[in-house]
């Protein structure tokens, strides 16, 4: 399938799931006044006329490569309504399903008994409400929880951790979409935030932007103050490449991915692109490694050159790999260099979307991701994927909040 076919295929299902759920509507409102349920349809049909006037105006000026505060806001009510129809469907299809089951019940075992159409407006209007709490959900994201920053504290475990690494903190962030953003003021307080963990080290795992390296350059100013005292460090994620929009020729393709790199020196951070860093604190030494983004799923870019980062650093013993694609920690890592103990990762955001708390915790990209957020350890390696500082597509974050990780390492 195309990825320009994509959108045709997400307004079509958009067009049918509003005639579907049209039903539900009618329902629900029968035996209402008149001018309510004028009032009602012209709610609902107005919805859908916004759908078709976003999709119209999302081909002409291409949101993609053309991204505005309007056009992400639109973007995230879009999504909104999206998937508060398909909720509404979903549960019209399994009251449809009850409706003939019982038809052939009744049809083959004792005369039909239809179910009455008050209990069918009654269930209806249930339906209804309940599709309309995501819609609330992705506004609240939107409004409230985009830069509702979530710091997490972490003990990480290491096996054979000198003394005088004991209790070093590493401060993580990943996945700054920086076209995303609108406003400073929030990211200036994350900053703030940052710096008052007093870290060792810093790290940043990958997607400076989300296409052009003009995205990040309004914010150059705040996160350059970001200091640690071992210093910064960062990779490239898979949006830095600019591969997901068009350009006039290579060269400037080329030239973008250059600005890139150069914006990371810009705000104090050493990148690493398939090479290591030997860093000495207290007497002991740690080889940091990092990789260019590489992807075991779903055709992300490969352009991490592991075996190549490693090199040189062989013989000593605190390894730490900094990649921002966690599939990458089975798929390569543990196969090929089993003394890294602790891979830092980002990436897959926790969707923007799910669950999380003490006893429970959700979110649909644990399908596709087996390491999705949080800690993970097998045998002596430990993997940490940050749930990501910024956004892409829908402008906000519903149950999974961005996060600024405090990483502490101690003996195992």
């Amino acid at each position: 399938m195309t990825r320009s076919l994509i959108p045709w295929i997400i307004f079509t299902l958009t067009l049918i799931m509003d005639y579907y759920g049209f039903s539900a509507v009618k329902s629900a409102f029968r035996g209402h006044s008149d001018q309510t349920r004028v009032v009602a349809f012209v709610i609902y049909w107005g919805l859908t006329a916004f759908v078709v006037f976003y999709f119209i105006l999302g081909l002409i000026y291409n949101f993609r490569e053309n991204s505005t505060p309007v056009t992400r806001f639109t973007t995230g009510i879009f999504m909104g309504i999206f998937v508060s129809k398909l909720i509404l469907v979903l549960f019209l299809l399994i009251e449809d399903a009850s409706r003939f089951i019982s038809y052939i019940y009744n049809l083959i075992l004792k005369p039909t008994n239809e179910l009455h159409t008050s209990r069918r407006q009654f269930l209806d209007s249930v339906f209804l409400g309940m599709a309309g709490l995501p819609f609330i959900a992705f506004v609240h994201g939107m409004l409230k929880t985009a830069h509702n920053y979530q710091l997490w504290r972490i003990n990480v475990p290491i096996k054979d951790l000198p003394s005088a690494l004991d209790g070093l903190k590493i401060v993580q962030i990943s996945d700054i979409h920086a076209g995303s953003f609108s406003d400073k003021e929030p990211l200036k307080k994350a900053v703030e935030l940052i710096n008052s963990l007093k870290p060792d080290l810093f790290f940043f795992t990958g997607d400076l932007v989300n296409n052009k390296a003009t995205e990040y350059e309004p914010y150059i100013d705040v996160f350059k103050h970001i200091k640690a005292k071992y210093g910064q460090f960062s990779i490239l994620g898979n949006h830095d490449y600019g591969d997901y929009i068009q350009w006039d020729t290579p060269k400037l393709k080329q030239e973008n991915f250059q600005t890139l790199k150069d914006h990371h020196k810009s705000s104090n951070w050493d990148l690493l692109c398939n090479e290591n860093r030997i860093i000495e604190i207290n007497g002991e030494k740690i080889a940091l490694i990092g990789v260019e983004n590489w992807g075991a799923k779903m055709h992300f870019t490969r352009q991490g050159d592991l075996m190549k980062a490693y090199s040189g650093i062989e013989s000593i013993p605190t390894k730490f790999l900094l990649s921002h694609d966690p599939s990458h920690w089975d798929a390569e890592v543990r196969k090929h260099c089993v003394d890294i103990q602790l891979t830092l990762s980002g990436h897959t955001h926790g969707m923007q979307f799910g669950v999380e708390n003490k006893w429970f915790r959700f979110s649909p990209v644990q399908w596709f991701y087996e390491q999705w957020a949080g800690l993970y350890t097998k045998a002596n390696q430990h993997i940490y994927v940050n749930r990501g500082f910024g956004y892409i597509g829908y402008p906000g974050r519903v149950g999974i909040r961005p996060e600024i990780s405090e990483l502490t390492l101690v003996k195992a």
